[in-house]
């Protein structure tokens, strides 16, 4: 079976490679690349790096290296076919099953004549004599269109209200003149106010005028030899058919100013419509054919050109502003036209897919924010707010194609970045989308990744909020996003009456089924439901089920012994050594004491406790492993748990391994999401005997000095315990309120 190289191209592009090797080997990210140790060949130094920009990887230890097709084939063992078929599956990009499907098209010798003149003028309504200085806001954006025809694994369209348009066929079709009306309709004047008669288009298609001073509507961009016999035995190329396009609307510009002005009114400098390849399309129902008459085919395979109803041929984009879509390689794909007329709907029109361009894996921007090194991504929602970004300096923003932005496009884009921002508007429409965006994103969000939300005040878009207060005032809005945590309980809080046990309920149950979508193992998902659940007036129940839980159990178990097997449930605790927050939080580590003492006492007698000081050797193994395997821990909580006893003694190791299987499976049964408060209660109580035990020690051997510092320090100890158990019983009795 053949497969187009536009198609490999585009599923080795659209791959999550990071995601693909990573089933396989730790990556960790070092700057804009990824390293880890060689999964082709045993190493315990790192040398294999995954550079996700260009999305392949090489090791530098045996020199494999390849893409996504060639891992799939080399490491996982699949044919080229499975290969292939495995990528479409996780890209959404379809394989062409017909095997001479490519962006090939035959090109047509043109007639000597036109059968008819492009007509200059359209309806009288969507003609602006007067350029609008008006801003559209990102508003316009919703009415962009749904692409069609979208797989089954592709997000359902969001509600006609924010993003979907309706294009309906007497706008997007030409009208059904008569011979007569049609032939007489050509003859009408163009914008400029320019007379034609059909003597000046005996020549069609013209020569571009050298000076670029040309103001009819359709200029011809690459002449062509009407006696060439050869031209229909050449085959057009859609790549090279679609640059041809791009530049031709781009000179567009330079003959016609009101569409120049429309950008300009909009802030948009001389630089932009370089670096972006701003555009427009003029007026005429059919100037793509005339422009390009040996080119039909390629231009009807890319949805430029359509049929009526009458069997007549008309453009797409007519009158508008051109957006022109770049794949990741800066290729163009597709156009995005803006009506100048704000009357004129739908507002926004995308070329429709065609074999180079699908819009439910483009993200308008992505390109020109890579050529850049963009770091921080953010999602927004039109073309002119990423345009506005760019100009600002602000790197990094991408729109979708008129869809719902994707699953595999927040997996390349957290890629890329470990935190990526969502900018809808905020407004209901605006709200929707975002909640959607949340929903998709869940699946990918493992707990190294974060999904942070902005709204911007006072119904602002990024395009207006910059010409409204600068550059780094959007800076700012960006740097301060709302996290996904803050924004689930804020939507929610918003939709049911919390002042109500039933309004509380079902908020809880709805935050239980989205996190139900998050990565199996995730610890982002117990705390996400414990915050929220904290925030509801739950703070404490948790704790009680855990410890009836490990009652449960095995009630002879010792201190120690239970925390060992809570760390190991819970190891991501230590990101914040659990002594350590204690003598922060009870103010320990801030306490003063008299000059006298001061100058008596040795230099460690004031630091904090550690766990070396508990004397509990098995304790300190686990917690030492714990520590060292951290930032190599796997996700899921069982499998993180078993990497841990891999590597503590064996003496440790067996006590764990006959202890850990029915404590994993008592805590699990009972859907405990946390131990925190469990673990804070446990050291407590370790904390506690150690104090005791010490100052027995030092009242058998007076050290007066000693005892005076231990003495204080187990005072404000006990004082932060009583606040606590006095906040438990608070929170209790506002539950039970």
């Amino acid at each position: 079976m053949s497969i187009p190289n536009h198609i490999l191209e585009q599923l080795n592009s659209q791959a999550d490679l990071i995601s693909i090797i990573g089933r396989h080997t730790t990556l960790k990210r070092a700057g804009s690349e990824y390293k880890g140790c060689c999964p082709f060949h045993g190493e315990k130094s790192p040398s294999f790096y995954v550079n996700p920009q260009k999305n392949i990887y090489h090791c530098f230890g045996c020199s494999v290296g390849g893409n996504a097709i060639s891992f799939l084939r080399d490491y996982e063992s699949l044919t080229f076919i499975e290969a292939v078929n495995e990528l479409s599956k996780q890209t959404g990009i379809e394989v062409p099953k017909d095997d001479q499907q490519n962006v090939s098209y035959q090109r047509n010798k043109p007639n000597s004549k036109p059968t008819a003149k492009p007509a200059s003028r359209p309806n009288a309504r969507s003609i602006q004599q007067t350029p609008s200085t008006s801003s559209p806001t990102s508003s316009d954006i919703q009415s962009t269109a749904l692409s069609n025809g979208q797989s089954s694994a592709d997000i359902p369209s969001i509600s006609s209200d924010s993003y979907e348009y309706q294009q309906t066929n007497d706008y997007a079709s030409p009208p059904n003149y008569d011979d007569a009306s049609y032939s007489s309709s050509l003859t009408d004047s163009p914008y400029d106010g320019t007379s034609y008669d059909s003597s000046e288009y005996s020549d069609y298609p013209p020569t571009w005028p050298a000076d670029g001073s040309a103001s009819f509507d359709s200029v011809a961009f690459h002449p062509v030899d009407l006696n060439d016999n050869n031209v229909s035995d050449q085959d057009g190329n859609l790549y090279e058919l679609l640059e041809q396009i791009q530049k031709f609307y781009q000179h567009n510009l330079t003959t016609h100013p009101h569409a120049k002005h429309y950008f300009m009114t909009r802030g948009i400098t001389e630089d932009i419509f370089e670096t972006f390849g701003l555009g427009y399309a003029p007026f005429g129902w059919q100037h793509l054919e005339h422009q390009f008459p040996q080119d039909i085919e390629g231009l009807k395979a890319l949805g430029l050109v359509r049929q009526s109803e009458s069997g007549r041929d008309y453009d797409l984009l007519r009158d508008r502003v051109i957006f022109p879509i770049r794949d990741n390689q800066g290729r163009t794909i597709g156009f995005g036209g803006r009506a100048l007329d704000d009357e004129v709907k739908p507002k926004y029109i995308n070329s429709s897919d065609s074999p180079v361009f699908h819009k439910q894996h483009v993200l308008y921007g992505y390109y020109e924010s890579r050529q850049q090194r963009a770091d921080r991504w953010l999602v927004v929602e039109g073309y002119m707010d990423v345009i506005a970004l760019y100009q600002a300096g602000i790197y990094g923003a991408v729109a979708s194609m008129g869809t719902a932005i994707n699953e595999s496009q927040i997996s390349r884009l957290l890629t890329l970045n470990p935190t990526l921002t969502l900018s809808f508007d905020g407004d209901s429409a605006g709200q929707k989308a975002a909640w959607r965006t949340l929903e998709v994103a869940l699946p990918v969000l493992s707990d190294d990744k974060e999904l942070r939300f902005l709204s911007l005040p006072n119904n602002h878009d990024p395009d207006t909020f910059i010409k409204a207060n600068g550059a780094e005032a959007m800076r700012e809005q960006i740097i301060n996003a709302m996290p996904l945590s803050q924004y689930i309980f804020a939507y929610l809080s918003e939709r049911y009456d919390l002042a109500l046990a039933e309004g509380k309920a079902k908020l809880m149950s709805q935050v239980r089924t989205l996190t139900t979508s998050l990565p199996k193992g995730s610890s982002f998902r117990y705390l996400l439901n414990n915050d929220i659940y904290q925030k509801l007036g739950g703070k404490r129940s948790q704790n009680v089920e855990a410890k009836d839980a490990l009652l449960d159990f095995d009630g002879d178990m010792t201190i120690s012994q239970q925390l060992q097997l809570c760390f190991l449930f819970q190891p991501r605790i230590f990101q914040e050594d659990p002594i350590e927050a204690i003598w922060r939080q009870a103010g320990i580590d801030s306490l003063d004491f008299p000059a006298h003492i001061k100058q008596k006492a040795p230099a460690d007698a004031f630091r904090s406790l550690a766990w070396e000081d508990l004397q509990d050797t098995a304790l300190l193994d686990v917690v030492n492993t714990i520590k060292r395997c951290l930032a190599y821990l796997p996700t899921d909580a069982n499998a993180a748990a078993h990497f841990i006893m891999s590597n503590v003694q064996p003496v440790t190791q067996e006590m764990l391994s006959r202890s850990w299987g029915a404590f994993y499976k008592t805590l699990t049964t009972r859907n405990i999401l946390s131990v925190d408060e469990l673990v804070e209660n446990l050291v407590m109580q370790l904390l506690k005997l150690h104090m005791q035990k010490k100052m027995q020690d030092l009242i058998k051997n007076p050290d007066h000095v000693r005892l005076a510092i231990v003495r204080k320090q187990t005072q404000l100890l006990n004082d932060w315990l009583r606040a606590q158990q006095a906040e438990q019983s608070a929170q209790m009795a506002t539950v039970k309120s």
